[in-house]
């Protein structure tokens, strides 16, 4: 079954309107009809329902509700990836995948050896061009909640929010004692946990971008006697939390 995303502001009742690209994708790539049904999910309250279509119209879709969606497919664990600016396919690439795997916020970093660099004008129309891949993901994936791409930061922002999660993991290729599987086994599973992950860019981090955040308290670790590619390295720290953690 389908899933599509609306605003709260979108469903009144028992009756929900879809507008937008989605329209044309219901309509005419998928050529669904007046009485079959998809998943809506308001993607304010990450709430699913199933739904059947009422009415097509050019503009607009008309459906209403047939039954609530009580189990989420949400991850018990909040998850934010801080992710060093790669070259831009990568990026796009660890947004798709990563939104697959449950991250709930993925903000770009601007690092010191970061080869992409963006001005203002630039920064917005990417942060519009990786959002749409991360709700695109999202439905494939019937995600219930689209992770949110936040404005580029840089490692003083890191800093400042340290104290917001239960710990912060940074991958790091000189990290010998730390492994993440002792680190994550240390963690509390009674409580839902705030989650960050720092990856570098194709440089990998400074040792001293890393030393400030270790200063801070974030952890770093070692994800083993290899070294990974930046995607490689965000998706297997995101891998190895879901399966600590869910599976």
């Amino acid at each position: 079954m389908y899933k599509f995303f609306v605003s709260g502001n979108q469903i009144c009742s028992n009756n929900m309107k879809i507008v937008g690209e989605d329209v044309n994708h219901i309509a005419n790539v998928l050529r669904l009809k007046s009485g079959e049904q998809i998943i809506v999910c308001n993607k304010d309250t990450g709430k699913s329902y199933i739904s059947k279509i009422d009415e097509i119209n050019k503009d607009y879709i008309i459906c209403k509700t047939v039954e609530d969606i009580i189990e989420s497919t949400e991850s018990y664990v909040n998850i934010d990836l801080f992710q060093g600016i790669p070259k831009m396919d990568k990026m796009e690439y660890i947004i798709q995948k990563a939104t697959e795997l449950g991250v709930k916020n993925i903000f770009p970093v601007n690092l010191e050896r970061c080869i992409v660099k963006l001005d203002s004008k630039s920064e917005i129309k990417k942060i519009e061009r990786w959002q749409k891949i991360a709700e695109v993901a999202a439905k494939q994936s019937k995600r219930d909640k689209i992770p949110a791409i936040k404005n580029i930061v840089n490692i003083k922002n890191i800093c400042q929010e340290i104290k917001k999660y239960d710990i912060i993991l940074i991958a790091y290729e000189n990290e010998e004692k730390n492994t993440l599987k002792k680190v994550l086994k240390d963690l509390d599973r009674e409580k839902k946990l705030n989650i960050g992950i720092v990856v570098g860019p194709e440089g990998g981090l400074t040792e001293k971008e890393v030393q400030q955040l270790t200063d801070l308290g974030a952890k770093s670790v070692t994800l083993g006697k290899r070294i990974l590619r930046t995607e490689t390295a965000s998706l297997m720290i995101l891998s190895d939390i879901i399966y600590e953690f869910e599976l």
